[in-house]
């Protein structure tokens, strides 16, 4: 297939929009659970809040991408989800205690747990039409990301706790208004007239049960890190400037990986990537678990190039091999549900364990990216099928 290049300022649209996408997990991820925690929530209480978007995500997300698939609305999914999340935070935001928090946090999920895999599906396509890579698309999400946990660590040092969300809030609103200005992407690729149907369900493929598997698995294993590292080093002394910053460190080596993974993917390929990112969590939580000096965690955190973005660089890659023209968002809900499903156990489990046993609950989640090991090294030996068309 020939490339259609448009001067349409697709990418840049683009990625204006995963960078509203970057702000509210930037601000969300460490500074969420300090204003559950400011609401009155417990340990406990805030496991489950921060456990329902990955539960919801295993109903709603393949669903929503199957009819997205269906009706081809790429774009028009996006700025319904967009508008769904926007209101969802804000009725958060006014809950009063943690039964209506939990509830309103289920209707919100809805919305925004398919957000980004409905986006990577219209990434993929459009950025392929145009001959363009996902990875430096994709990085301004992260770029974003940084500049929250920085700016948000400086600002709610000086700002009432009730602000955090009227940060994340803003992200969203913001990020409704892009929606509506990204460009429709084709049905389908222009050869995909010429290749035969696919099967029913990439779950048939060994493989791809595999690398979903190990996925789903690796990135699980940042519940704890995602739910209580800002808690814990700011009980040990850390400021949220500090806190902000060290995330932000994980994030800057997640950029230059994203911006380098075309290269890099013509020396290895996607389970090699999801290999590596595996092996990136084993040493990251091991270490993590034995209360390390903060000279340390510099370093640690750098880990997060492998533990999160190859991880996710290999699942995209190969999603992008084995799913046919016109079901790739479907290949992304997939995915994501199974992450959905072994991420809210995970999330609900880490409350348990951070309040039972601290630091050490990031054993577990070492355990977590030594079976999402087992898991890509045994896909790795796999057969690789031809793409089920």
């Amino acid at each position: 297939m020939t490339p259609i290049r448009l001067n349409d300022f697709f990418s840049p649209r683009l990625a204006a929009f995963y960078a509203t996408l970057g702000i509210s997990t930037g601000v969300g991820m460490p500074f969420f659970p300090a204003w559950l925690a400011f609401t009155g929530l417990d340990a406990v209480e805030i496991g489950i809040v921060l456990a329902i978007p990955m539960l919801v995500r295993i109903f709603f997300v393949p669903l929503t991408t199957r009819l997205a698939d269906r009706y081809n609305m790429l774009r028009g999914a996006i700025i319904i989800a967009s508008i769904g999340s926007a209101l969802g935070n804000i009725a958060i935001t006014y809950s009063p205690n943690f039964l209506v928090i939990a509830m309103v946090m289920i209707a919100a999920a809805i919305f925004f747990t398919p957000t980004y895999p409905i986006a990577d599906a219209y990434a993929l396509r459009g950025l392929s039409e145009r001959g363009r890579h996902y990875g430096p698309v994709r990085l301004w999400s992260s770029a974003a990301y940084i500049a929250a946990n920085i700016g948000a660590g400086a600002m709610i040092g000086i700002m009432p706790k009730d602000g955090i969300m009227w940060l994340i809030n803003s992200s969203f609103i913001v990020g409704t208004v892009l929606a509506f200005l990204l460009i429709p992407v084709s049905v389908h690729h222009p050869d995909a007239a010429q290749r035969p149907p696919p099967t029913k369900s990439l779950w048939r493929m060994p493989v791809f049960v595999a690398v979903v598997t190990a996925c789903a698995a690796i990135q699980a294993s940042h519940a704890v890190y995602y739910g209580f590292s800002t808690l814990d080093w700011t009980s040990k002394g850390l400021s949220s400037l500090t806190v902000g910053a060290l995330w932000a460190l994980g994030v800057i080596t997640e950029i230059v990986l994203f911006a380098a993974s075309g290269r890099i993917a013509r020396f290895i390929g996607p389970i090699t990537f999801v290999i590596l990112g595996a092996v990136g969590g084993i040493v990251r939580w091991t270490a993590m678990a034995f209360d390390p000096p903060f000279a340390l965690l510099p370093f640690l955190q750098c880990l997060h190039a492998l533990s999160f973005c190859a991880t996710h660089v290999g699942a995209m890659q190969f999603l992008a091999q084995v799913a046919p023209p016109g079901q790739m968002a479907t290949a992304q809900g997939d995915l994501s549900a199974a992450h959905g499903a072994v991420f809210s156990g995970a999330m609900g489990l880490s409350g348990w364990a951070f309040a039972r046993y601290g630091d050490f609950a990031y054993l577990a989640m070492m355990l977590l990216c030594v079976a999402g090991l087992v898991a890509a090294v045994a896909a790795k030996t796999m057969p690789r099928a031809p793409r089920p068309l």
